[in-house]
């Protein structure tokens, strides 16, 4: 039997490697992983470790805190502080909020940016804390949904939810009414009358004396006549005197509304503050300052300035025959005027139709999507989401708009017109400058038959179409600069992704036809309520001189 061990050459000499083991070299070879990957991890964690104790490349860099967060919180603070003292109305900031909500993100990007240029001076890095971002996130949030829901509510409430209060009981309780004692009072000439009625119509006239007389319906929504009683006991309006001063003022309840047939002396200067109610107001003769939260407006011959603020919801408002000017702020539904002396001013949006017609005075309508401004108006102009028409206007008519198609016919005056993704079409009426900037879109531009005009035109990818001659034009950029007659108007016209028509049209008048002036209106008619049953008088109201 052989004497040499296992795994030994016969001769002797050194013996030779072990023989391969799979499952050894696999668990060797595991091993080495895992130590690598521990390696891995410790140093990373090491990393991490300074670098939230603020070690870069062996410098210490502080967390220093960014003062956007704290100047965001200051002006979320001050706002809501204005708001809730009445300084600012609710209604009215989300729907400023809803439109310019994006200036917040701007400005919080250019605090970050300034304080990225104070850091890049630094010697020493420091590190810039962002736990405002969340709120920011917030607010752009909120900004989205203020947006959302002024464009969805805005128009469902100006035809449904603003139509009196009636739309409130929604409980569809049978409604009674009562009439209250009358008051009376008398004040001396050019005196002032103010009226405020927090839930129900006002309807104001004027008479020949010096009186005011002040008619109140209660209006009360119950189940039973105990309890319409009640709710007739918490509404009542008081008439008080000083001096030469008069305050019509008003209390209601959630369950019913106390509509007001007013009539005041024609020299009396009105204000009124109305809340939930339509205002209807006739033959005042010193002018007209009314607050509307939530109604529609209708006036008719008023002599003097008049000055309206729709501080919430989207009423319709209309006019007719004012001598002064007439100033509204806030947002629209419909506008509708006519027979305007003065001039015309709407700062807000219009959610509805514009029809104004007989404007004497200079007129401005500014919405977030149009600037209109004309001279004159003996014709008339319509405005909707689609279309913006002038017919007969005198003077410069300047318009900024987009995603409408602008028709101006007949305008004695140079134009300015400015759009995209609609079409424009001027027809002046006389040898007046017009310039036209289309983005997207065509222009065409009618002249009359005597026209004497210096043109420059210009199309990117479109046509240049003239009636008139003019130079060849090649490319996709095409220009062109050309005399009709002996050019003594300058037109500019340029489009983008459009094409330009030059076209011959009628002869107009040398100047624009006088307006027509209609009759003087009647005085609208006092709100009524069907009478259920007629329940005793209430006693009569004390006048408080």
């Amino acid at each position: 039997m052989s004497s040499v061990p296992p795994n030994m050459p016969p001769g002797g000499g050194q013996p030779p490697y072990a023989p391969y083991d799979p499952k050894t070299q696999w668990r060797i070879y595991r091993e080495q992983q895992k130590a690598a990957w521990r390696a891995q991890r410790d140093a990373m964690r090491a990393q991490r470790y300074a670098a939230k104790a603020g070690y870069y490349g062996g410098v210490y860099a502080p967390r220093v805190p960014s003062v956007v967060g704290p100047i965001i919180l200051i002006g979320v603070g001050v706002v809501a502080l204005l708001v809730v003292t009445g300084h600012i109305a609710a209604g009215q900031f989300w729907s400023w909020y809803g439109h310019w909500w994006p200036l917040l993100l701007i400005a919080a990007g250019l605090a970050l940016l300034g304080e990225w240029a104070l850091d890049a001076r630094r010697e020493t890095p420091v590190r810039r804390g962002g736990s405002f971002v969340g709120l920011l996130i917030l607010l752009a949030i909120l900004g989205l949904s203020a947006a959302g829901w002024d464009h969805w509510w805005g128009p469902f409430r100006a035809q449904f939810g603003d139509q009196g209060d009636d739309f409130f009981n929604s409980f569809g309780r049978p409604e009674h009414d009562i009439d209250q004692q009358i008051l009376n009072a008398t004040i001396g000439a050019n005196g002032s009358i103010e009226i405020q009625n927090p839930r129900g119509d006002v309807s104001i006239t004027a008479g020949d004396g010096p009186n005011v007389q002040v008619q109140a319906r209660e209006v009360a929504y119950a189940d039973s006549d105990s309890d319409a009683k009640k709710i007739f006991d918490s509404e009542a309006a008081h008439l008080t005197v000083s001096g030469n001063a008069v305050l019509v003022k008003s209390a209601s309840s959630d369950n019913g509304r106390l509509n007001l047939t007013v009539t005041v002396p024609k020299s009396a200067r009105v204000t009124i503050d109305a809340g939930r109610g339509d205002v209807t107001a006739a033959g005042l003769g010193s002018g007209l300052s009314l607050t509307a939260s939530h109604g529609d407006v209708h006036l008719n011959s008023i002599a003097g300035s008049v000055l309206v603020h729709f501080p919430g919801g989207h009423p319709d408002f209309s006019a007719h025959q004012v001598d002064g000017d007439l100033t509204t702020d806030g947002d629209i539904n419909d506008l509708t005027l006519s027979e305007i002396k003065g001039k015309i001013t709407q700062n807000g949006e219009i959610l509805g139709d514009v029809h104004i017609e007989n404007a004497a005075g200079p007129i401005h309508l500014h919405t977030s999507v149009t600037d209109l401004q004309v001279a004159e108006l003996p014709g008339d102009l319509t405005l909707n989401s689609d279309d913006l028409r002038v017919s007969e206007a005198k003077g410069q008519v300047r318009v900024t708009t987009h995603a409408k198609d602008v028709d101006l016919s007949q305008i004695y005056g140079d134009t300015y017109v400015e759009d995209r993704d609609g079409r424009i079409s001027i027809e002046p009426a006389g040898n007046y400058a017009v310039e036209a900037k289309n983005s997207k879109g065509d222009v065409e531009l009618t002249l009359p038959p005597s026209a004497s005009a210096s043109l420059n035109v210009r199309a990117h990818n479109g046509e240049i179409v003239s009636e008139y001659p003019m130079p060849s034009t090649e490319g996709e950029n095409k220009s062109a600069s050309f005399l009709i007659g002996s050019g003594s108007s300058r037109i500019v016209l340029s489009t983008d992704n459009g094409d330009l028509r030059i076209k011959k049209g009628p002869a107009f008048p040398a100047v624009p036809p006088p307006p027509v002036v209609g009759a003087v209106p009647s005085a609208p008619e006092a709100p009524k309520a069907p009478h259920l049953k007629t329940p005793k008088p209430l006693p009569p109201q004390p006048v408080t001189q």
